[in-house]
């Protein structure tokens, strides 16, 4: 008796002598449906759970469906995120065994007191990206909401579309379809609200939510959020390339034209060797303009097979449409990403060709493309002095004006909340900007991820006053939606105007700039003119398109 009162006695003083020295740290161990997962304490207070996994992909099939993971017979330590299969600075990383979220928990959550859940979905145009890509959702937590992040299959792994049982299409998306089943089946053991998610994505991210508005599945979230995604954008309605197998196991000179032989082949390469053989190809690299690559689909119905979309986006009246807050919006520039980094060459030669991503326009192609140019660039001659104009006709094309005709579809089938905006600010964290070392004026393509997550190694630990107040005012809003469905329940000296949701009468955008200010209609002239160009060749749109 005296032997265990000393050994307890012993455990007791380290205990103290650890809260005394402030070294004392219990990692959050939780008992979820799948078993129990223990995480890792931040230094800035909140736990976090990394690469926890919630499906598993088929080794013999690595291009097909996955399948929900079973689950933990011991306690899994979730300590270490992962990254699928891809290629960053010309270098291939990842796993296949890299279905998993990052979930990240404020110390205010407890089954008692059930927070709002953040869902994120990462960017890159579905070849490339992570969970952990743009930075930790620090500046979000602060809020009092729960965060998670998707990893999905990239590139071949989870974007061929072959219209077969074995590889239906959109396998990437699915995925994401088993992480949040997962997160409504578990979040409540990490004192997350399953009553009370939003999806959120930006770029790829952005469309994803966009097309989880518009899939064949249960709802699985409450609210979305659209950042710089419309799944209108030309980028992503394109038609697949069914080859893509037989390339892939012809450069890896296997010899084939039949494509069950080439997947088989393909499952046993090692997957740091297919995706650099892909993204060599370009088929992996590509924007989805001018090569189709891997991109999500319009699937074939197939008996058996359960689908994502089987129509075109602009004919599907989805009931998660009608039924869920929306807010969608883009930056202010978006496609210096792309074209800030082009030479005079490129510009002297350019031919508009991304027109042909939506229009087969055949005997009108000169006449359609001569009005284009007129519109934008008069009758100047292109060169680099009319850079700037050409990548506001690519952001117009691409981005802007998708933006606005996926806002009015939504109204058009019953929507009732839409909240549109424009992210303008320019200060030292505007993501893209600075990672490519690129001046342009306003906000380009991502900058505003600067602002919704920290990312210390791009950054630094200094944030100046601007910049914080544009972290304020932007998670803010952000959170405001996920906890309430509107981002300004209340204006504030933090947040001094009213956002407004557009109507069919009326479309206000809140313009988030270094102030908050609440305009109409972004880009009215040039979208007036999208919007009579869409009308004149309506009928010559590379998809059938029945606005139904």
């Amino acid at each position: 008796m005296s032997k265990d009162i000393d050994m307890w006695l012993a455990v007791l003083l380290v205990s103290l002598c650890g809260l005394v020295q402030g070294l004392y740290r219990v990692d959050p161990l939780v008992s979820t449906n799948k078993g129990l997962i223990r995480g890792l304490r931040s230094d800035e207070g909140h736990a976090k759970f990394l690469g926890v996994p919630y499906a598993v992909v088929d080794k013999n099939n690595p291009f097909g469906p996955s399948v929900p993971h079973p689950g933990f017979d011991d306690i899994f330590d979730a300590y270490v995120s992962s990254v699928c299969p891809q290629v960053a600075n010309d270098v291939a990383i990842g796993t296949i065994d890299c279905l998993t979220l990052n979930i990240y928990v404020p110390s205010a959550a407890t089954t008692q007191n059930r927070l709002p859940v953040m869902v994120w979905i990462h960017g890159g145009a579905f070849v490339t990206g992570s969970a952990q890509a743009e930075g930790t959702p620090n500046y979000l937590l602060r809020n009092d909401v729960i965060v998670v992040a998707i990893n999905y299959r990239l590139g071949a792994y989870g974007f061929m579309c072959l219209d077969i049982p074995e590889v239906p299409g959109n396998q990437g998306l699915k995925d994401q379809v088993l992480a949040l089943r997962w997160v409504n089946e578990n979040i409540e053991a990490f004192g997350g609200d399953a009553s009370q998610i939003t999806i959120f994505g930006e770029s790829a991210g952005g469309m994803s939510v966009n097309l989880h508005l518009l899939s064949s599945y249960e709802t699985l979230f409450q609210k979305a959020i659209i950042q710089s995604g419309p799944a209108l954008s030309p980028w992503l309605i394109v038609e697949p390339d069914k080859t893509i197998p037989i390339k892939l196991a012809n450069a890896l000179d296997f010899e084939t034209e039949d494509t069950l032989e080439a997947l088989e082949y393909l499952a046993s390469v090692d997957v740091h060797t297919l995706a650099k053989v892909a993204y060599d190809l370009k088929i992996t690299g590509s924007t989805g303009t001018d090569n189709p690559g891997t991109l999500p689909c319009i699937e074939k119905d197939i008996e058996g097979v359960e689908s994502f979309i089987t129509d075109h986006p602009m004919n599907i009246n989805s009931p998660k449409l009608r039924n869920t807050p929306v807010i969608i919006g883009h930056t202010s520039n978006e496609l210096p990403f792309q074209y800030g980094l082009a030479d005079s060459d490129f510009f002297a030669n350019y031919d508009f060709g991304l027109i042909s991503a939506a229009f087969d326009l055949g005997n009108d192609w000169e006449d359609a493309v001569n009005d284009v140019r007129h519109f934008y660039i008069g009758d100047e001659p292109l060169d680099e002095n009319v850079a700037d104009k050409i990548t506001d006709f690519a952001s117009d094309f691409v981005f802007n004006h998708p933006t606005q005709r996926m806002a009015e579809r939504i109204l058009d089938i019953g929507g009732r909340t839409v909240y549109r905006y424009v992210f303008s600010y320019s200060g030292d964290r505007n993501l893209l900007k600075v990672l490519f070392n690129l001046e342009a004026p306003g906000a380009i393509h991502a900058d505003e991820l600067g602002y919704l997550f920290d990312n210390v190694e791009l950054f630094g630990e200094q944030v100046t006053p601007e910049d914080q107040l544009m972290i304020d005012r932007l998670t803010t809003l952000w959170t405001n939606f996920a906890k309430y469905g509107d981002p300004t329940p209340t204006t504030s000296e933090l947040l001094p105007v009213k956002w407004l949701p557009v109507s069919k009468t009326s479309q206000p955008y809140l313009n988030l700039d270094s102030d908050l200010t609440l305009e109409a209609r972004p880009f009215h002239d040039r979208m007036a003119f999208w919007d009579l160009f869409y009308k004149l060749y309506r009928n010559q749109q590379k998809y059938t398109v029945s606005g139904k």
